[in-house]
């Protein structure tokens, strides 16, 4: 099933997440080559919490980036919107607090958060444009907004060889890790349609945050965006 597809029947991606909750955190580190938790530390590190700040990790999974902020010193909720995954988390006893949300109607007070972070998540809403016009909404001012998302390869012959690697490799390393395959199917084509790293930036310039940049991981595989609420 494509990006398309599932875009006609938004509520079809929750169930797909329960569906692979148990495998997913492995079947992720297998696919990334090992190299998740060097991105998760990254992700940290851009949030740049204090002991007191309070946190958002949006589409938090089980919860192992939000464990990760967690042990940064800050308070931290992760909010999802697969039941299956949130309850993986719990089975697993991930230290932090899971509220059931939706990215595009969150269910917290304007200036709520000191920071607001989605990791490998926002293309998988809907309407990520609105998610991200949301994080925003509920950052203080001079908060920061953080999308640790993969992107575009810089380097054009890489390109190449990842999108090969995506759309045959990651189906067919899945169909050994994982109880179906059409959802890592699924994955692979949502990457490739994902928007560079430049028009995600201008998604941050449209949703009104300020000081935005990205830093490209891993050769652009990954891209970590961060911007900061203005003052009104």
């Amino acid at each position: 099933m494509s990006r398309a597809d599932l875009e006609k029947q938004p509520y079809d991606v929750a169930t797909m997440f329960d569906g692979i909750a148990k495998r997913y955190d492995l079947m992720n580190d297998v696919a990334a080559m090992g190299q998740v938790g060097m991105w998760r530390d990254l992700m940290v590190d851009a949030l740049d919490v204090g002991a007191d700040d309070c946190v958002l990790d949006l589409a938090a999974g089980t919860g192992t980036s939000t464990t990760a902020i967690a042990r940064a010193g800050a308070r931290v909720i992760a909010a999802d919107f697969s039941l299956g995954m949130m309850a993986e988390g719990r089975r697993r006893g991930a230290p932090v607090p899971f509220v059931g949300a939706d990215a595009q109607h969150l269910p917290f007070a304007t200036d709520s958060f000191d920071a607001a972070v989605i990791s490998f998540g926002l293309r998988n809403v809907h309407q990520p444009r609105k998610a991200l016009a949301e994080m925003a909404r509920v950052v203080r001012p001079g908060g920061r907004v953080v999308v640790c998302e993969f992107s575009t390869p810089t380097w054009a012959p890489f390109r190449t060889v990842y999108e090969k690697y995506l759309l045959r490799a990651l189906p067919a390393v899945a169909g050994k890790l994982a109880t179906t395959v059409d959802a890592y199917e699924y994955l692979a084509e949502s990457i490739l349609e994902w928007p560079d790293q430049e028009a995600l930036r201008h998604w941050f310039m449209d949703a009104g945050l300020v000081k935005n940049q990205y830093r490209n991981l891993s050769g652009g595989i990954v891209a970590l965006h961060r911007g900061v609420v203005p003052a009104p």
